[in-house]
């Protein structure tokens, strides 16, 4: 059996691509949708914690300046720069047919492991920090998250291939304190890009190795490149029209209760 990935983004329109995200634990709970990694990217965004408050997480007046946008994802952890120098993992795994006693450490000790391995294999010492940090030579180069909900497994996160740290730094805030734990001055140095580590690495040397490499930790033989079904891009287009376009979902951590809407059409889609 081949492990389903997807390529599917909306590079121009991180509301979307974060609404597609959220799609597929969904439809994988429902059973519409197989166990699927997905990779994608966003052009230039900046994408937040679900528990976090934009304005304490981002510069927003640079933020527009740079014409980078502020989303809210659906799992915890921390403030997230994006643009195309990026490649964003997302795994969606059915809850009910892994049978795995602690759902949260099979998702910290064996999942991660796919990202980790993914970069040994491309030469990289890589390791876990932090319980959800990748680094490399002591530098992060990919945070992650996760979260158990709708009868789905997800877990995902986003490596930094070549993107812009300069731009990074500008539009993220990060507090003195995090930064005197980890005895660095600014966030740029606390991160780098793959592709400066090992010159020549390329987004698709990236994604090809993350899509091999979960496929194994997960027991798969190989992989199969899919298209989105119809109903994942209509539970995306519900999440997008009614949540992830709404500002008070990126800007404001609005109370979930305001988004009953989306929660309607979506149970809808489901019972078909």
């Amino acid at each position: 059996m081949q492990l389903r990935v997807l390529l599917y983004e909306t590079p121009d329109d991180p509301y979307m691509n974060l609404a597609f995200e959220e799609a597929l634990p969904r439809a994988r709970g429902c059973g519409i949708s197989p166990d699927t990694l997905r990779l994608w990217r966003n052009r230039r965004a900046v994408v937040i914690g679900y528990f976090q408050r934009a304005e304490e997480e981002v510069n927003l007046a640079e933020a527009e300046r740079q014409g980078v946008k502020v989303v809210r994802r659906f799992t915890g952890g921390g403030a997230a720069y994006h643009d195309l120098g990026n490649i964003n993992y997302a795994i969606s795994l059915s809850l009910g047919e892994r049978k795995v006693s602690n759902p949260v450490d099979f998702i910290f000790t064996e999942l991660i492991r796919a990202p980790v391995e993914a970069l040994r294999s491309l030469g990289f010492e890589a390791s876990v920090q932090n319980v959800n940090d990748i680094i490399v030579d002591n530098r992060k180069v990919s945070g992650t998250a996760a979260t158990v909900s709708w009868g789905s497994i997800f877990f995902h996160g986003a490596m930094l291939v070549s993107a812009d740290l300069s731009a990074l730094a500008s539009v993220l805030k990060v507090p003195l304190k995090k930064l005197v734990d980890k005895g660095v001055s600014s966030v740029k140095y606390r991160v780098t890009n793959l592709a400066a580590l090992r010159p020549g690495t390329t987004a698709n040397d990236v994604a090809s190795a993350l899509a091999s490499s979960f496929a194994k930790v997960l027991g798969y033989d190989g992989v199969k490149y899919d298209l989105p079904t119809s109903e994942e891009l209509e539970m995306a287009e519900i999440l997008y029209t009614y949540k992830y376009s709404d500002r008070s979902w990126n800007m404001d951590r609005a109370p979930h209760r305001q988004f009953r809407r989306a929660e309607e059409e979506l149970m809808r889609v489901c019972r078909r």
